[in-house]
């Protein structure tokens, strides 16, 4: 009796353990499937964007070829290759004290740049800021262009009657409007549209410049605007960066500067190109032979950019779909949102991020710095990424292989869009003949061409403070040049293109023999 009790007593905790055995494997098993199927999302982001050499230099030639059509015909080309008419870029030989004002959006800044000419020195430089009061950003030009010359003059009062520039002569100021504009000259261009929450319809197609030159005269400041510089609509900007000040800049600290580049939040490119080779406007003249020309490579499109489910997706949600489509895939703008598609397609797959979070299908929840600050979490146990998964997606207790696949997935996206901007670049210096290869219509080969040093002027919160995208872009860059022609060509980070910029432009074309700064002269007359 007491022997069968316990056989069946042995025969019950067998059959026990067996069922529960069975339960711990379905488990795994069933974990395994959900795995297996993130994995396959993983892998076909990684396929999407993946960006070989080679297909590197398909974008490189596209961006080229693209770059060409745009010279030669309006609406020729994606690219719209917008004349600035900027042909005098410092030197590093100006002097004196200069003024830029700014005016990006619900703030504006005025700026004195002090300028030692001696090679690259900026002895010194003051900055401003305000805000636009609400009222004037729908009220009247002279409103507003008066209370942002009060400032400018209130501005220049403090210096005091030792400053270098209160010597009695003429004050040089740079503008930079941050608006779509139609620029005729280097100091004028007419307003498009307003954005940013600006509506002052009378100066809707009207000259710019001339509102704020007739506002310091009102306000008795002998100050002339001696340059103009826009920056076009970026949808979703927050911060605009202009790129012929960044080029500028660059160019007064190194004279092998050719172009310029913001990655930022939005990102755009500009450099400067023959006059002869901008056949859309047949006899234009210059004194130096050539011109800046603002590329708004945001919208450059070719097939061979690697797009996936989650590009098209976005671009769909998105104000503008089918418009500055390279901008999409790698400005900061839009890095973290595709980010966050990606995982919000895996939580769909599986529930390896645990309850479904509302928050991962809020657009634009997931910031690129927070993106970037969870890419380069370099904490044994991740916690960064596990803080931001918490804090910000509302995902709490994801296990440490998990928080490594999305340091993965930020990699992916990174990655891509690092290596993209830098054929990008490359492709400017084809254009231009500074790839080693002589130009895109040369018939030399590389051995032929003997390469000069080139600089591209960088700027941009992307670049500048994303260390892993900075290393990704200056990877591909040698992987597409070769050792041998990328050590000729220097990317230089610059500060505050819109604003020091635009006051060295000023210096730049008081500077100029062919201007006569008593005048409104422009030393780029189309003919």
């Amino acid at each position: 009796m007491g022997r069968g009790v316990m056989v069946g007593v042995t025969v019950g905790v067998a059959v026990a353990a067996c069922l529960v055995a069975g339960v711990v494997v379905g488990k795994r098993v069933k974990s395994r499937r959900k795995w297996k199927r993130v994995m396959g999302v993983l892998r076909e982001l990684e396929e999407g964007c993946e960006t070989t050499v080679g297909r590197l230099k398909q974008v490189v030639d596209a961006m080229a070829v693209e770059m060409h059509a745009g010279l030669a015909s309006e609406g020729g080309s994606k690219l719209k290759m917008l004349l600035t008419f900027v042909d005098n870029l410092p030197s590093g030989s100006e002097k004196g004290t200069y003024y830029a004002l700014d005016l990006g959006g619900t703030n504006f800044r005025v700026l004195r740049v002090l300028l030692g000419g001696q090679g690259s020195s900026i002895l010194a430089k003051d900055v401003e800021r305000q805000p636009i009061p609400p009222h004037l950003m729908c009220g009247t030009s002279e409103d507003l262009f008066d209370f942002m010359a009060s400032s400018v003059k209130e501005f220049v009062e403090k210096e005091g009657n030792d400053s270098e520039s209160s010597v009695v002569k003429k004050k040089e100021l740079g503008f930079t409007f941050s608006f779509p504009v139609r620029q005729t000259s280097v100091l004028s261009g007419i307003l498009i549209k307003w954005t940013k929450g600006f509506a002052i319809e009378e100066m809707v197609e009207k000259e710019v410049a001339q509102y704020l030159q007739e506002a310091l005269i009102r306000k008795g400041l002998d100050m002339r605007v001696a340059v103009l510089a826009y920056f076009s609509l970026l949808i979703y900007s927050e911060q605009v960066n202009d790129t012929v000040g960044t080029l500028a800049l660059g160019h007064y600290h190194d004279e092998d500067t050719v172009a310029a580049v913001i990655i930022g939040t939005g990102s755009n490119a500009c450099y400067v190109e023959r006059t002869d080779a901008i056949i859309k406007c047949q006899g234009l003249l210059t004194t130096s032979g050539g011109m800046v020309v603002n590329m708004e490579w945001g919208n450059f499109w070719s097939s061979h950019l690697p797009r996936t489910s989650y590009d098209i997706d976005l671009d769909a949600d998105s104000p503008n779909p089918y418009d500055m489509g390279f901008e999409k895939m790698i400005s900061g703008m839009y890095l973290g949102d595709i980010v966050r598609r990606v995982i919000l397609k895996m939580s769909q797959e599986s529930d390896i991020f645990g309850p479904d979070s509302s928050r991962l299908s809020v657009p634009f929840i997931l910031r690129t710095p927070l993106m970037a600050a969870m890419h380069e979490d370099d904490s044994p146990e991740l916690t960064v990424v596990a803080g931001i998964l918490r804090e910000v997606l509302e995902i709490s207790d994801v296990p440490l292989k998990v928080r490594k696949l999305v340091v993965k997935i930020c990699d992916v996206v990174t990655r891509r869009a690092a290596r993209l901007a830098a054929a990008g670049i490359v492709g400017i210096l084809k254009k231009i003949g500074r790839d080693g290869s002589g130009g895109i219509t040369s018939g030399r080969t590389r051995s032929d061409v003997k390469m000069r040093r080139t600089v591209v002027a960088i700027e941009g919160g992307l670049y500048t403070n994303y260390t892993m995208f900075r290393e990704y872009l200056h990877e591909a860059l040698t992987e597409i040049l070769g050792e041998e022609i990328a050590q000729h060509v220097i990317l230089k980070e610059t500060e505050d293109g819109s604003g020091i910029g635009a006051a060295i432009l000023a210096a730049s074309y008081s500077s100029s023999n062919s201007v006569d700064t008593d005048t409104d002269t422009d030393t780029v007359q189309p003919l």
